[in-house]
């Protein structure tokens, strides 16, 4: 890839690359007119697809759910129970996704005349997925069927305990299989390792899939007849919650993602769901959610319940019918979110210090004692972007840490913790190749830091070689203004997989530099050549490398800003504001 403005090591040392393609007539900038098929180009859309691209729709990218293996009989199962009026449970993992995906298929029950029951694992009492305790237990209190969400595919033992009580489980999961699955009345799963075409759908969150068992159920219940007397749901209407779970576990926004999100935005925008709208009024939120509110604003709400508080307060909040009671859970979870964020900051001031103190690995791993299991993937993925590398976080309580980890592109940590399970590193272990969790004994902290040293080592190192800062254009201050982002708004949903646009302002001199909030943001007031100014921010980077240098940077001395523009709407008239990723020197 071509070097953008010739820059090989910026401030903080990455080259500065075009995305895509090469086409170095773009530090000329785009037109507005041109800059959507760039944008799509470069983000691996095929040019023939470009149509379907601009407005993802899910009649484009939705594929036949019979493609998934035990799809059909696990829509057979739930008919059967729908028809039966059986007693169902759904049994969800406590984070985002796994409330979403529980919530889903409870609204789409209930649309369809069943009271399904959720039950959400206490994070703290219980831990990560489906226990043969919680099981059998449910199956005491009368379920005939359970359905578990974003949870179930390693969990071998549970499910045979669930089997031995009679009961049926359907898993409807996303998570890495192994070559043996757990018995199961059937395993949805697009990772499966037996999966065929279903495998092109790997990055799919679970409550995509969930959507995709409610689709299968609709039209094996149509097929039946059963909607000769009633009418048939609209699950077109439950892709605000499909798009709410997707982006806030973080899924790679390609394919039937980008049609999920895009639609369930609009849906969201509607305000049919009595929670999420309480929600979105908690947030404080005046317009229109977008794809970085469902990750920063209401993904980190609805985590807050099942991290530092009530677990099942998610699912509750997304399935109520009561305005008072959606209300109510929504400022509780506000103030939950609150509570997490400070816990977040107490351990993550403890993680970077261990980290500065330990060896450089590969992967950064690091454990203590005391640490709130709730924050401690969201410390991860912090030490990931500041590091440049994998990062895992485990909190140690009674000889046993519960670790989380997050990666980089490139390098499959959730394959590598399931190798670390079979060699019998972990008590339990599993995820996807960009986040993983895992159970192990305190003692055997070290032998898996130098388990995962040794295997990802070398790929961690090619990874990190080929770092780059990847940039859409090149433009002046003035170029940076609302119409510009309107314009790029057009190639989204941005996320995970489909990178929201990344322009480069300048050559500029800064006017004033100063650090704002607790979180040691960088605000930047900036001039151009052209006349024009502009607002940045440097987030979280005063104490970094990148932060020290613009904020003693001299006047006369002119830099190139790289990062994301924005809307600033806090004015009497909406402005544009750069989010900065990078700076390099100009002269």
């Amino acid at each position: 890839m071509t070097l953008v403005l010739n820059i090989q090591r910026s401030i903080s040392g990455q080259a500065w690359r075009w995305r895509g393609l090469a086409a170095d007539t773009r530090d000329a900038g785009f037109a507005p007119d041109d800059l959507v098929t760039q944008l799509l180009l470069t983000r691996g859309c095929p040019r023939e697809e470009l149509d379907a691209h601009r407005s993802p729709s899910i009649r484009a990218f939705m594929p036949d759910p019979s493609i998934f293996r035990d799809m059909d009989r696990a829509a057979d199962r739930l008919a059967d129970a729908v028809q039966g009026s059986e007693q169902v449970t759904i049994f969800g993992d406590y984070d985002v996704d796994g409330a979403t995906s529980a919530a889903l298929l409870i609204l789409l029950l209930r649309d369809l005349g069943l009271e399904a029951t959720p039950y959400i694992p206490d994070r703290l009492m219980e831990g990560y997925g489906p226990s043969g305790e919680a099981l059998v237990r449910l199956r005491g209190e009368g379920a005939s069927l359970i359905v578990t969400v974003d949870c179930g595919a390693q969990a071998f033992e549970a499910l045979q305990m669930a089997r031995d009580a009679g009961v049926d489980v359907i898993v409807c999961d996303h998570h890495k299989c192994a070559a043996e699955l757990p018995v199961a009345h059937s395993m949805v799963n697009p990772n499966r390792l037996d999966e065929v075409e279903g495998a092109e759908h790997g990055h799919l969150a679970a409550v995509g899939m969930a959507w995709l068992l409610g689709a299968a159920l609709v039209r094996t219940l149509r097929a039946r007849g059963h909607f000769a007397t009633r009418p048939e749901p609209r699950i077109l209407d439950l892709l605000d919650i499909v798009a709410l779970g997707t982006v806030a576990d973080v899924a790679s926004l390609r394919g039937l993602n980008r049609a999920f999100v895009a639609q369930g935005l609009k849906v969201m925008a509607q305000r049919r769901n009595l929670g999420l709208t309480a929600l979105i009024q908690a947030s404080r939120l005046t317009r229109a959610p977008t794809c970085s509110d469902l990750g920063f604003a209401l993904g980190p709400r609805i985590n807050a319940g099942g991290r530092v508080g009530r677990s099942d307060l998610g699912v509750r909040l997304l399935t109520t019918r009561d305005p008072d009671e959606a209300r109510a859970i929504a400022e509780e979870l506000n103030l939950l979110n609150e509570d997490r964020r400070a816990i977040e900051a107490e351990v993550q001031r403890a993680a970077d210090e261990l980290v500065e103190r330990q060896a450089n690995r590969a992967v950064a791993l690091v454990a203590s004692e005391g640490w709130h299991p709730g924050v401690i993937g969201i410390v991860a993925g912090r030490l990931k972007e500041r590091l440049g590398r994998p990062a895992i976080v485990i909190a140690l309580d009674g000889g046993i840490g519960k670790g989380s980890g997050r990666s980089i592109p490139g390098v499959d940590l959730g394959a590598a913790i399931l190798a670390a399970k079979d060699a019998g590193l972990l008590i339990a272990g599993g995820g996807h190749a960009m986040a993983a969790g895992v159970t192990l004994a305190e003692s055997q902290v070290e032998p898996f830091a130098e388990f995962l040293q040794e295997r990802l080592s070398e790929r961690i190192a090619q990874a990190m070689g080929d770092r780059a800062l990847l940039l859409d254009a090149v433009l002046a201050p003035g170029g940076v203004n609302p119409e510009l982002v309107t314009a790029m708004e057009a190639g989204g949903p941005y996320g995970m997989g489909w990178p929201a646009p990344r322009v480069v302002a300048g050559p500029v001199g800064i006017i004033k530099a100063d650090v704002v909030g607790s979180g040691g943001h960088v605000r930047l007031i900036v001039s151009g050549q052209d006349g024009r100014s502009l607002k940045a921010v440097a987030f979280r980077q005063a104490e970094t490398e990148l932060g020290q240098a613009l904020l003693s940077a001299p006047r006369h001395r002119k830099l190139w800003l790289a990062g994301r523009a924005r809307i600033d709407d806090w004015g009497s008239r909406p402005a544009a504001e750069l989010h900065i990723d990078d700076a390099a020197w100009a002269d």
